[in-house]
């Protein structure tokens, strides 16, 4: 800002912004924005994508393996941590309805559509149905989405939240015959982490903030990713992806409720690790983090293409060179697939406005802006 002129003429002062004009809401919205959030979002696609372009290396290389696993014990746990934590005001009001039904549920439509299309193609399965009950591939976080935050005022009027979505967890490890609907199995497995961030607090984010826990964060990670180096030939990663039963993993059933308990600790633990090395001021890559909603539904269309299109062909991809170009390769891309100029394109898709479909909203007018300064930030992936 400026310094006014040491001068006899007095100052004009600048008419203040009207409540309801764009300047004055780009202004509030860049006030309600939390730089250190929007870098944790931006770091987690990040990782979202490495670890999708390290699964077709795991094969050939134990590292990648170690590394794929221990990407997967915490990148989407702490998205839906954060999900959880921006979804606390979530009171089921007709505005906050709308919002889920534009800003997650139709995107699961039209991207669960365009993911069945787009592998008719890829994987040569010209007859696959396309249907909503089944998601593919990363759309099963919509639906899931979807249904936590519905649920949110239960959890919030809940006496013990925390313990009863952890039951819910250990229950769904047990029952196989949940089946493939809707994915329930994640929606379930995974409710405790969107639980744990509904239960959160802004101290609790700072805690993880102190230097000591930074420092401290440095041998546990490196501890876990010596644990996930030794267990990658002896053990399943797949209990971190939290899709099947245990009996469907061909384990007993009392491993299931085992699992989901050390799987949730682990994950919590690493979680927080990654939020205490997150940056709290404003970097090259804090807007990006606005768009991760854009990186996360359409990376997976390269993902998917490229292992049709034979880029994982060639022998040298799968030696250190070929597993650092890949990495490097898939930050790249899911950074440019978060930009504005991708979600100006994509923006009908992924945030339809679909006024059409509703009716006018008829309150007055400081009624209606406390409900849009309730609504900002609740989504945790834009």
């Amino acid at each position: 800002m400026s310094h006014p002129h040491t001068t006899a003429v007095t100052p004009v002062r600048r008419a203040p912004e009207s409540e309801g004009s764009p300047r004055a809401t780009q202004q509030g919205r860049a006030k309600q924005r939390d730089a250190y959030f929007d870098n944790a979002k931006y770091l987690a696609i990040v990782l979202v994508a490495m670890g999708h372009a390290w699964e077709p290396l795991r094969d050939g290389s134990r590292t990648v393996t170690a590394l794929y696993n221990l990407v997967y014990a915490f990148h989407m746990p702490a998205f839906i941590v954060i999900s959880g934590y921006f979804s606390r005001g979530f009171d089921a009001s007709p505005a906050k309805i709308r919002r889920l039904v534009t800003g997650v549920a139709v995107p699961y439509v039209v991207f669960e559509t365009a993911y069945t299309l787009f592998t008719r193609w890829t994987d040569g399965v010209p007859d696959r149905p396309v249907t909503v009950l089944d998601p593919l591939y990363l759309t099963w976080f919509l639906v899931a989405l979807f249904v936590w935050r519905l649920t949110t005022p239960l959890w919030r009027g809940v006496r013990w939240p925390l313990p009863t979505a952890l039951v819910v967890a250990m229950l769904a490890t047990v029952s196989p015959s949940i089946g493939n609907d809707l994915d329930l199995q994640r929606v379930l497995q995974f409710l405790p982490y969107f639980v744990f961030g509904l239960c959160l607090r802004p101290e609790h984010f700072r805690l993880v903030r102190r230097w000591k826990v930074r420092v401290l964060a440095v041998p546990v990670f490196a501890g876990a990713l010596a644990v996930s180096y030794w267990a990658a030939p002896r053990m399943t990663g797949a209990w971190f992806f939290h899709r099947d039963s245990a009996e469907e993993l061909g384990a007993p059933a009392w491993y299931g409720p085992v699992m989901t308990l050390a799987a949730f600790g682990c994950s919590v633990i690493l979680v927080a690790c990654f939020l205490a090395w997150v940056p709290g001021r404003r970097m090259w890559f804090t807007a990006l983090g606005t768009g991760t909603l854009y990186g996360y539904l359409l990376h997976g269309f390269v993902a998917q293409g490229s292992k049709s299109w034979g880029w994982y062909t060639p022998d040298w991809i799968h030696g250190p060179l070929g597993e650092i170009t890949v990495t490097i390769g898939a930050a790249a891309i899911v950074t440019v697939l978060c930009t504005p100029p991708v979600r100006r394109i994509f923006r009908f898709a992924v945030e339809p406005k679909m006024e059409w479909a509703f009716r006018r909203d008829t309150r007055g007018a400081p009624e209606a802006a406390r409900e849009q300064g309730t609504r900002i930030g609740s989504r945790a992936l834009s």
